[in-house]
């Protein structure tokens, strides 16, 4: 069996562990007699599934009492509607940090429910970096403020949350969930598609507070209001149950054989550090976000040349390092560093950086 170093920002690699776990309990879930894939979401066995996930994440992200935990559908991108449809209710205003093409989305579709609010962009730079905020210039009676914490596509993350007072904190933290310590009571709410670091693709996170739930407007679809899923457990409908599944190996996975997030960020530190090192020392390769704003999870860099960029993804992918081409938005490369990236994932890319930029600088 080969397995390549699978560089995508999602949906990315998952932890071998996991993956062999599942694989011995595909055919029969702790003996049952069935897949999980195929049991009934009703039955018991499934119950324990999905609470010992929920309670898993709860204490692996250290997440307070007073926060609702629910496992949804629709992608990251329905959450752009989901929260002002259940946040923007008050003032009907809401404020917007445009870091990326996910940020603006969010913003763009919160401005159908109410008045959306830029405070700050970093589009003038094609998003290469955080924008300085001005808390004079936030709205004091939104109803909520909004950011993407790590932006996939352009490489970039907060490292200093917005202060925003009695305004809840909302935040897209799809790429880089589980891969730091995180103050969850800093936010009102937070969600996350899983396909990055918790999972495979077809499940969403959601964190809110619960008193931030209860408060949908009138037309709000029943699919679309949090009460609604906090009120069943996340089990109105079906849920997604395999990812679910799934979702709970890779939580056992940090808390048991990583060790916690606090030990995931020195080993995310480590992996980024290797790549960001080399690129600040590379004649051919450079990196394209200020270094203050780094990500430790997606790094985009360039050659400044689009025939040799293309050179270099293809070279790469015959090397078994593959999904190194950068986002349609930017081109050149983007090597996404998430959980399940080993460290020797990263040094055998550098390693080939090196060996490409001695036979093509």
């Amino acid at each position: 069996m080969k397995r390549v170093y699978n560089f995508s920002a999602g949906p990315s690699m998952l932890p071998e562990p996991v993956l062999r776990r599942a694989a011995d309990e595909m055919l029969d879930y702790h003996g049952s007699g069935q897949s999980v894939m195929e049991m009934s979401h009703r039955s018991k066995i499934f119950g324990g599934i999905i609470g010992g996930a929920e309670s898993l994440l709860r204490e692996v992200m250290r997440i307070p009492e007073n926060y609702k935990v629910l496992f949804l559908q629709g992608g990251a991108s329905s959450q752009f509607a989901m929260v002002p449809l259940n946040l923007m209710n008050g003032s009907r205003k809401a404020d917007f940090v445009l870091t990326g093409q996910w940020a603006t989305k969010a913003y763009k579709e919160a401005a159908r429910y109410g008045e959306a609010h830029v405070v700050a962009s970093s589009k003038d730079k094609t998003f290469t970096y955080i924008p300085k905020l001005d808390p004079s210039t936030f709205s004091k009676d939104a109803d909520y403020f909004y950011i993407c914490m790590n932006n996939t596509i352009y490489g970039t993350v907060y490292h200093e949350l917005p202060r925003t007072g009695s305004v809840p904190l909302v935040a897209d933290i799809s790429s880089c969930a589980l891969s730091r310590p995180i103050d969850v009571s800093r936010f009102g709410l937070l969600f996350a598609g899983a396909q990055k670091n918790m999972g495979p693709a077809g499940l969403t996170v959601v964190v809110v507070r619960e008193d931030l739930v209860g408060h949908a407007r009138e037309l709000t679809p029943t699919m679309f209001n949090y009460q609604t899923h906090a009120d069943h457990g996340s089990m109105f409908n079906t849920p997604p149950c395999y990812a679910v599944y799934i979702c709970g190996l890779v939580l056992d996975w940090l808390k048991n054989t990583v060790g916690g997030l606090e030990n995931m960020e020195k080993i995310n530190k480590k992996k980024a550090g290797l790549l960001y090192d080399f690129l600040d020392g590379s004649r051919l390769f450079h990196g394209t976000v200020v270094k203050e704003d780094r990500s430790l999870m997606n790094i985009p860099f360039v050659t400044g040349s689009p025939d040799m960029d293309a050179k270099f993804v293809a070279a790469a992918a015959e090397q078994g390092l593959v999904n190194l081409k950068g986002h349609r938005t930017v081109g050149g490369m983007r090597a996404s560093l998430y959980n399940a990236m080993p460290v020797e994932g990263v040094e055998k890319l550098v390693d080939f950086m090196e060996k490409f930029e001695k036979a093509n600088a």
